[in-house]
């Protein structure tokens, strides 16, 4: 009898759990060490796959924008987009502001009710992982593309998010994948921390 498929397949499995405990013991060090900071970002927003009317399926249509992020727990975050379009994102503790140069237009919401269980909650929420658990069901998975992963998918079913996959590259946070309830899919990617 031999036993090397047996011992592998033991051996991958080990690694595989070691790789999913990274990703929760990255997103727990960020939000228990990490209070603030910026970086650049690269959004890209896809919408879901349609089909023609004859049947035939249909490009998805992709948007690219960037700009910089900054935040400070709890509650505090700025997104500011330079391109294609201008336009600012901030949130101050108790209200969410959007700021939009083109329409000439300031909107604002109770913070509360616009971020519920969204990525920038994972982001700027409390330092305490536990409390991030109380709106999200976290789940480690394993490494890809060089990142440690953590799925976070809300509680809370009936709103607008479906899940959101968070990435780590040596335990900096590297990567936004969000999916909506609408089937659109937006990556973020970050770049040139500053952490403070």
């Amino acid at each position: 009898m031999n036993h090397k498929p047996w011992l592998a397949l033991a051996a991958s499995f080990i690694v595989s759990a070691a790789a999913h405990a990274d990703g929760l013991q990255d997103l727990e060090r960020f939000l228990r060490e990490v209070r603030g900071g910026s970086a650049d970002f690269t959004q890209v927003v896809t919408s879901p796959p349609r089909t023609h009317a004859d049947g035939a399926p249909a490009r998805a249509r992709s948007k690219t924008s960037s700009g910089r992020f900054e935040f400070q727990r709890p509650g505090r975050f700025r997104f500011d987009y330079a391109k294609p379009f201008e336009q600012t994102i901030v949130a101050d503790g108790q209200t969410l502001w959007l700021h939009d140069p083109d329409l000439n237009q300031v909107t604002a919401r109770r913070q509360q009710e616009a971020l519920g269980n969204t990525p920038a909650a994972l982001i700027a929420s409390e330092a305490d992982l536990k409390a991030l658990q109380g709106a999200f069901d976290l789940q480690a998975l394993p490494d890809q593309q060089g990142m440690s992963w953590v799925q976070a998918v809300p509680k809370d079913r009936d709103g607008p998010l479906q899940q959101v996959r968070v990435g780590f590259r040596s335990g900096q946070l590297a990567a936004l994948e969000i999916a909506d309830s609408l089937g659109q899919t937006s990556v973020l990617s970050f770049g040139q921390w500053q952490t403070g």
